[in-house]
């Protein structure tokens, strides 16, 4: 009986015990979509305003 009952909890901790594992892969993908977010975020923020630098010194130059 008592060998049973170290058995359950034994299965109890291992299938509901923390694991890092799964919360870790959640927190890089969190981060990678955020840096995906803010790398969209610059290049269309600073892609119109040196679309236009590059037009004013290549007009410049001719």
């Amino acid at each position: 009986m008592i060998e049973s009952a170290r058995e359950i909890c034994a299965y109890l901790q291992a299938r509901f015990a923390r694991t890092e594992r799964g919360a870790s892969l959640v927190e890089y993908a969190l981060l990678v979509g955020l840096i995906a977010i803010v790398c969209v975020g610059a290049v269309s923020f600073f892609g119109s305003r040196t679309s236009a630098k590059y037009s004013t010194i290549g007009s410049s130059m001719n």
